[in-house]
C-alpha cells in the first residue's frame, strides 16, 4: 500500500487531549491511600506478617495465615473496610457531585427496599444465580444505605434479608458461582452490620456463611471442583468463600485459614489470564464480572491481613483497567467478543483501580455512564433486580472530582496475550473518532466463538460494524443442548449467533472455522501514517486453505482498510466478506454501497475482487427455533469465488460520513498483509 504522508495528517500514538470526568490527582490519590491505608499498613507490617514478602504466586504458609488471623480478628467491620473507613461514608457528599450523587441513589434505592420482600429460593433452571445476585444487590446497599445515613431501618431490612437466604435449604452448590455470591451478599451484611444485627439473628447468619457458604467445598468434593478454575469461576467463588471464612474467623479459625491458603493458592490459575498487559480472554463484559471479583478478593485481604499476599504483582493485573477502556469504543459499546454484550454499566471497580495505581485517565467516560444509571436508580423496579449490585462499594474508593487530566492511553494497542485482540482509533476525546477492534485468538477459547478475524467499528458516533453476541444459556440449555462443550461437532456451533456465519470474518464454502485452530496477531504497528494490525487465521481455516491473512489499518482519513489474502483454496471454492450492520444500504450495484443511518452514513467500497456484487443477508430471522431473532440488522456481504491458482485477494475500505471529503481510496495499492 502507498499513501503519500502529504494526504493525511500523522496519526499520533496519543491523544493528548484532556476531558472533565470522576478523577484526583496524583497528589491527591497518593494523600487519600495514605490516610485510608494507615491501618492496613499498620497490620501488614507487624505481627508474624512482617516477614512475609508479597510475591506471585503468593508464598506464605498455611500456619502463617492461621497466626496472622488469629491476631487480627479482634473487631467487626473488617471485609474491605473498618469502622474508621465506612465512618467516612458520612460525609462522602464532600468528594464532589458525583459521589454526592451516587450516594444519594444508593440512598434511594435502599429506601425501595424496604418496601420489597426478601427473595425466595426460586431457581432458573440450574441456576439460583439470579437470587444471589439480587441478595448480593441488597445487602450492598442496605449496609452502604446505613453507613451513610444511621438510618436503623436499613440495617433492619437487611437483617430480613439475610435471615431469609439464611433459612434457604442451600444456596444450589451444584452450580457454584450461586452460592459464591450468596456468600459474599451475607459476608457483607454480616460484617458491616454487625453491631445492629439482633444476637440470635446474627447467630443465624454466621451458621448460614459456614454450613451454606465456607464449608461446601470442604465437606462435599464434588463442589470444590472450581477451585482449580482458571476462568471467571475462581474468582467469584474464591472471593465469596474468603469473605464468608475472614467474617466469621473467630467461629472456625482452622476452616478460615485453610480458605484463605486455597484461595492465594488458586486463584492464581484465573489471574494467570491478564498477562501480559492486561487483556481478558472472555472479553470485556466477563472482565467486569470476574476482575470486579477479584478486586473484592484482594480488598478483603487486605482489610483483614493488611497484605493481599502479592496477587497484584500478576503480570498484566496493573494494568488490566486499562483494558476496558481499549475495549471501548466511542459509539459507548464495548467491543463484545465472545459471550458479552456491548452494553456498559457503571463500574465499581475501575475507581479502586484508578486511586490504586493513580491513573485517573482510566475513568475516561465512566462519569457519563454513571451519571446516565443514576437517573434510573431508585425505584421499585431496579431495586428489586439484580443489576449494579456491587455498585454501592465503588463509594468505597471514588476520589474527589478534578478537571483536565491528561489522557495517557495508547490510540492503537495491542493486547496480546491468550485471546488477542487489537485496537485503533483517531481519538480519546472526539466521539465521533473512528474506531475498530479486531480479534483473533481460538473458538475453544473460554466463552468462545467462531469469530477469529472477525472486526467491530464505530464512526461518527455509533456502531456500523456489530458483533450480535451471546444467546441466551438457559434458552439453549432447557433444549437438553451441550453449549459448552467446544468440540467441532458441538451444539454450541449450531447457534447462529456463535458460529462464524454471524460474525464479521470469512465464511468459506459455508463451512465452520476450526474450533481448535487459533488465529495469531502476526503484525501490529501503533505509528506513522499506517497503523495496522495483520492476523494469520490459517489455523482456523485448516482444511479450507493453505494460508489465510487478515489486515486492518487505520489511514490517516480516519478510514480503515480491511484486506485478506488467501492461498490453497479449492478452485471455485465460495469465500463470503462480509459484516452485520444495523444501517441501511442505498444502491448494491455500484463497488462502493453507502449505508445509512438516519442523517449519518458509512460507505462501503470493494477494491477486490472485481468480479463481483454487493448484497445483503438477513440476518434479523432465526435460523433455528433456539436462535433469538436479531432485530433490524443484515449482513452487507459479497461473494467471491477461488480461481484456478487457489489464491484470492479480499479488500474493503470503509468511510465514514464525515470523512468523505478526505477520502483516500484512489491513493490505496494494495499488497500481501504480511508485507505491511
Amino acid at each position: 500500500m502507498d499513501i503519500p504522508v502529504a494526504l493525511g495528517t500523522r496519526a499520533g500514538h496519543c491523544d493528548r487531549a484532556h476531558t472533565r470526568y470522576i478523577a484526583a490527582s496524583a497528589h491527591s490519590a497518593q494523600v487519600n491511600t495514605m490516610r485510608i491505608g494507615i491501618f492496613a499498613m499498620t497490620l501488614a507490617t507487624t505481627g508474624v506478617l512482617a516477614a512475609v514478602k508479597p510475591a506471585f504466586p503468593p508464598k506464605v504458609a498455611l500456619a502463617t495465615i492461621r497466626q496472622a488471623g488469629d491476631e487480627r480478628a479482634k473487631a467487626h467491620p473488617r471485609l474491605m473496610a473498618n469502622a474508621e473507613q465506612l465512618a467516612t461514608l458520612r460525609t462522602i457528599k464532600d468528594r464532589g457531585p458525583l459521589a454526592a450523587g451516587l450516594a444519594d441513589a444508593v440512598v434511594r434505592e435502599a429506601k425501595a427496599m424496604l418496601e420489597i420482600p426478601p427473595i425466595t429460593r426460586k431457581q432458573t433452571g440450574r441456576r439460583l444465580l439470579g437470587q444471589s445476585r439480587r441478595c448480593l444487590k441488597r445487602t450492598t446497599t442496605l449496609a452502604t444505605a446505613y453507613h451513610i445515613t444511621g438510618d436503623a431501618a436499613f440495617a433492619k431490612r437487611c437483617e430480613q434479608e439475610m435471615l431469609a437466604v439464611a433459612a434457604f435449604r442451600d444456596w444450589n452448590p451444584s452450580h457454584y458461582l450461586d452460592v459464591g455470591e450468596m456468600t459474599f451478599a451475607l459476608a457483607v451484611g454480616y460484617d458491616w452490620l454487625y453491631d445492629q444485627l439482633d444476637p440470635k439473628a446474627r447467630e443465624t447468619i454466621r451458621d448460614a456463611i459456614l454450613d451454606k457458604g465456607v464449608r461446601v467445598p470442604w465437606a462435599n468434593p464434588k463442589h470444590a471442583r472450581w477451585q482449580k478454575a482458571s476462568n471467571n469461576w475462581g474468582q467469584v467463588c474464591h472471593a465469596g468463600m474468603v469473605a464468608g471464612a475472614l467474617v466469621t474467623w473467630e467461629d472456625d479459625p482452622e476452616l478460615a485459614a485453610k480458605t484463605v491458603d486455597n484461595a492465594l493458592r488458586n486463584v492464581v490459575r484465573s489471574m494467570r489470564a491478564f498477562a501480559p498487559k492486561g487483556s481478558y480472554p472472555e472479553g470485556p463484559g466477563y472482565w467486569v464480572y470476574g476482575t470486579s471479583f477479584n478486586v473484592l478478593l484482594i480488598a478483603s485481604l487486605e482489610g483483614f491481613f493488611g497484605t493481599d499476599f502479592g496477587l497484584d504483582l500478576a503480570p498484566g493485573f496493573r494494568t488490566t483497567a486499562e483494558f476496558v477502556l481499549q475495549a471501548y469504543g466511542p459509539s459507548g459499546q464495548f467491543f463484545n467478543y465472545a459471550d458479552g454484550g456491548s452494553g456498559r454499566s457503571p463500574s465499581a471497580v475501575l475507581p479502586w483501580f484508578a486511586k490504586r495505581y493513580q491513573r485517573p485517565d482510566w475513568l475516561l467516560n465512566e462519569d457519563g455512564v454513571l451519571r446516565a444509571r443514576l437517573s434510573r436508580i431508585g425505584n421499585a423496579r431496579s431495586a428489586d433486580g439484580g443489576s449494579d449490585r456491587l455498585l454501592a462499594l465503588a463509594l468505597l474508593w471514588m476520589e474527589p472530582e478534578v478537571k483536565d487530566v491528561e489522557v495517557k492511553l495508547p490510540l492503537h494497542w495491542s493486547s496480546e496475550g491468550h485471546v488477542p485482540i487489537t485496537t485503533h482509533r483517531t481519538s480519546w476525546t472526539d466521539r465521533n473518532a473512528t474506531f475498530i477492534g479486531l480479534k483473533a485468538g481460538s473458538p475453544s477459547a473460554p466463552h468462545g466463538h467462531m469469530d477469529a478475524g472477525s472486526f467491530v467499528l464505530d464512526a461518527d458516533g455509533i456502531r456500523w460494524a456489530i458483533d450480535l453476541g451471546a444467546e441466551s444459556y438457559h434458552g439453549i440449555e432447557s433444549r437438553g443442548m451441550n453449549l459448552w462443550s467446544s468440540a467441532q461437532d458441538s451444539d454450541r456451533w449450531t447457534i447462529f449467533r456463535q458460529s462464524n456465519a454471524s460474525h464479521n470474518t470469512l465464511l468459506i464454502d459455508g463451512a465452520l472455522q476450526h474450533a481448535k485452530g487459533k488465529a495469531r496477531i502476526i503484525g501490529f504497528a501503533d505509528t506513522g501514517d499506517f497503523p495496522h494490525s495483520v492476523a494469520d487465521l490459517s489455523e482456523v481455516y485448516k482444511g479450507q486453505v493453505k494460508t489465510a491473512i487478515r489486515g486492518v489499518a487505520m489511514l490517516p482519513s480516519g478510514e480503515v482498510l480491511i484486506q485478506d489474502h488467501l492461498t490453497g483454496l479449492k478452485p471455485d471454492a465460495s469465500v463470503r466478506w462480509g459484516f452485520i450492520t444495523k444501517g441501511k444500504p442505498e444502491s448494491l450495484e455500484n463497488t462502493a454501497v453507502t449505508l445509512r443511518s438516519g442523517e449519518l452514513s458509512l460507505t462501503a467500497t470493494r477494491l477486490a475482487p472485481a468480479n463481483t456484487k454487493w448484497g445483503t443477508l438477513d440476518t434479523e430471522t432465526p435460523r433455528n427455533e433456539w436462535d433469538t431473532r436479531n432485530a433490524r440488522t443484515r449482513m452487507l456481504q459479497f461473494t467471491a469465488i477461488a480461481p484456478a491458482s487457489g489464491e484470492l485477494t479480499l479488500a474493503v475500505v470503509l468511510t465514514p460520513g464525515s470523512r468523505l471529503a478526505q477520502s483516500q481510496v484512489d491513493a490505496i495499492k494494495l499488497r500481501n498483509p504480511e508485507t505491511w
